[in-house]
C-alpha cells in the first residue's frame, strides 16, 4: 500500500477491494466467446468460438448524461449502470449487431466501494439481459476532478454481425414503422428535465405529478430499456429492414438515419400519443410538438422499419418477447 498516494486522495487498496467484489459479477456475465474474467491488461474474445463464419465488428460508446445528477442526489445507484449498457448496446443493434462484449469507464474523485459496487452490479446486470459478456473496465480515482459523491461513467460496447444480416437493408416507401416502448425519458433529455423540475418547484423526493405511486426521483430514473433479443430474433426475416435507436435527437432525428436519401418518415399522430411523463413535461415546459419529438423519445424507444406483408408477423415475435408493439407510421418519398 502506498501511504504518500493514499494521502494524496488515491485508495489503491481500495480499489483492489472493489474488483475483488465485482469479479463474481462479470463471471456470471460469460458467454461463449468470453469467459468475463477480469484482471488482466486487455479482455479477449473468440469469434470463432461464438459461432460467427463472416463477421463484420460493430462498436459503439456511449454515457449516461446528466441523468447522473438524479442518482447523485436521490442515492438511487441501482440502475445507471443498466443505463449505460442499453445506450450502447441498442445502438449496435441498429446495425443488426449482437453485442458480444462490454468495458465499462467508472471515474471518481474518491472511490466509494459500495456505490461503485452497486453501479457495476446494475452493468452486469443489463449484459447478462442484453447476451453481451463484462470483460473489463476501468475505475479510476482522481481527487479534485469531480464534486463529493459523484461520478462519472462511459461504456464501451463491440458487436458482430454477419455480413448479410447488416442493418440497415434496402427501405422502400410503403415500409411500415413498427414503435417499441420506452420506459421513460431512457438517457436523454435530462437538462431539460432538471431545469422544468426546477422550475416547477417538484422535488425529487416528492410524488411524481405525472404517478403518484412514485416518487419524482423513481420515475426519472426508471432504466432504458434494452431491445437487443427481441429485434435480433426478427432479424432472419429479410423483409425486417431497419432499427433505429431514438436516442438524443428523438424520434425527428434518429428515424431518417436508417433510411437512404428520398425517402422520409410518416408518422400517424394518433399513434403516438403521449405516455404521462412525457405529457407533464411537454405542458409543465411550455414545450411544442416539435421540440418534444426531437428532445425526447417521446414514449417510443426504439424504430422497427420492415416490409407490410411482414408487419403483422414481426409484432407477433416481439409480443412474444414482451414488448408492447404498434404501428406507428411508414416510410413516404421526401417532399
Amino acid at each position: 500500500m502506498s501511504e504518500a498516494y493514499k494521502k494524496a486522495g488515491v485508495d489503491i487498496d481500495a480499489g483492489e477491494r472493489l474488483v475483488d467484489a465485482i469479479g463474481p459479477l462479470a463471471r456470471a456475465t460469460a458467454r461463449p466467446g468470453a469467459d468475463a474474467a477480469l484482471g488482466g491488461f486487455g479482455g479477449l474474445f473468440d469469434l470463432k468460438a461464438a459461432g460467427f463464419k463472416d463477421p463484420i465488428l460493430v462498436s459503439g460508446t456511449d454515457g449516461v448524461g446528466t441523468k447522473l445528477k438524479i442518482a447523485f442526489e436521490t442515492g438511487l445507484h441501482d440502475t445507471i449502470g443498466s443505463d449505460l449498457v442499453a445506450m450502447c448496446v441498442n445502438d449496435v443493434l441498429a446495425q443488426g449487431a449482437e453485442p458480444l462484449f462490454f468495458l465499462d469507464y467508472f471515474a471518481t474523485g474518491k472511490l466509494d466501494e459500495e456505490t461503485a459496487a452497486r453501479v457495476v452490479a446494475g452493468i452486469a446486470k443489463a449484459c447478462a439481459e442484453a447476451g453481451c459478456a463484462l470483460i473489463g473496465g476501468e475505475t479510476a480515482e482522481m481527487p479534485g476532478m469531480y464534486a463529493p459523491g459523484e461520478y462519472d461513467l462511459a461504456g464501451f460496447c463491440v458487436g458482430a454481425a454477419e455480413r448479410a444480416r447488416l442493418l440497415p437493408r434496402i427501405v422502400n416507401a410503403g415500409d411500415v414503422m413498427i414503435g417499441l416502448a420506452s420506459s421513460g425519458a431512457h438517457s436523454n433529455g435530462y437538462s431539460l428535465i432538471r431545469k422544468i423540475a426546477g422550475e416547477a418547484g417538484v422535488k425529487y423526493d416528492a410524488p411524481a405529478p405525472f404517478d403518484k405511486a412514485k416518487t419524482l426521483g423513481e420515475a426519472l430514473i426508471a432504466p432504458t430499456r434494452i431491445y437487443v433479443k427481441p429485434v435480433l430474433a426478427l432479424l432472419d426475416d429479410e423483409r425486417v429492414k431497419a432499427f433505429a435507436h431514438i436516442t438524443g435527437g428523438g424520434l425527428a432525428d434518429n428515424t431518417p438515419r436508417v433510411l437512404p436519401e428520398g425517402l422520409e418518415p410518416r408518422y400517424d399522430d394518433d399513434a403516438l400519443a403521449l405516455p404521462p411523463l412525457f405529457q407533464w413535461l411537454k405542458e409543465t415546459g411550455g414545450l411544442s410538438d416539435a421540440e418534444m419529438r426531437r428532445t425526447f423519445n417521446c414514449g417510443i424507444g426504439g424504430v422497427v422499419v420492415c416490409s407490410p406483408e411482414a408487419a403483422d408477423a414481426a409484432m407477433e415475435k416481439l409480443a412474444a418477447s414482451g414488448e408492447t408493439p404498434r404501428v406507428i407510421g411508414d416510410i413516404k418519398d421526401a417532399a
